[in-house]
């Protein structure tokens, strides 16, 4: 273990690179405009060309590889999910060859139904249920308890957030230097987690933004 590497940081290089089995790393942009608009240099990580267009896929990746790490067994997995988390894990059990069930809210829309359906294929179900997330949490975690199943959370665990840190490995492996200051979205918090988790540990001076939407705080 390199000199000042934490074992979290040590696992975070090691799951980027068993990324590399499920997709490329992400691009890591200049955007012209808005570092003339602003005076700095402002790099994008492009996640939205993963193969399901968003982070999720890389913690629950990951969370998924350290289950069956530990239970080879274990080939039933579900979550609760309006989107991104969905179609994150139904990509990954198609990829280990696992069944998934996934619950989604009836109020879901249909493009991101038929989404996270092309994505796990033959290897997922989908269940419509509940007004609500937290009905659909309710009867997703009911349902793991009822067929044991494992629970994979969207942001809530260890290995998701681990998984998510796969970001700041990528980033700073890019850009060949630690970033000044690093803007970050949080919702659940496992993206903010895990790319927080390693850079405090690899770049310590790096400063950091969180935002939220106005009107749907978290």
């Amino acid at each position: 273990m390199p000199i000042g590497m934490s074992d979290f940081a040590t696992q975070a290089r090691s799951t980027t690179a068993a990324l590399r089995a499920l997709f490329p790393e992400t691009p890591l942009q200049r955007n012209d405009h808005l570092s003339a608009r602003y005076g700095a240099e402002i790099w994008l990580k492009r996640e939205d060309l993963s193969p399901v267009r968003s982070y999720k896929l890389r913690g629950a990746f990951n969370a998924m590889r350290k289950v069956r790490a530990l239970n080879p067994g274990q080939g039933a997995f579900v979550c609760a999910s309006a989107g991104n988390h969905a179609q994150g894990v139904a990509f990954a059990c198609r990829h280990f060859g696992v069944q998934g069930t996934i619950f989604m809210p009836v109020t879901t829309p249909q493009q991101k139904i038929d989404k996270t359906r092309v994505f796990g294929g033959d290897q997922v179900t989908i269940q419509l249920t509940g007004d609500y997330f937290d009905q659909t949490l309710a009867a997703a975690q009911a349902f793991c308890s009822e067929k044991g199943a494992h629970f994979l959370s969207p942001f809530d665990d260890p290995d998701v957030i681990e998984g998510q840190a796969s970001v700041a490995v990528e980033m700073l492996s890019q850009l060949g230097r630690a970033p000044d200051l690093v803007i970050l979205p949080v919702g659940g918090g496992g993206l903010s987690s895990g790319v927080t988790g390693y850079l405090r540990e690899v770049a310590p001076a790096t400063d950091y933004r969180f935002v939220e939407p106005l009107g749907v705080p978290a």
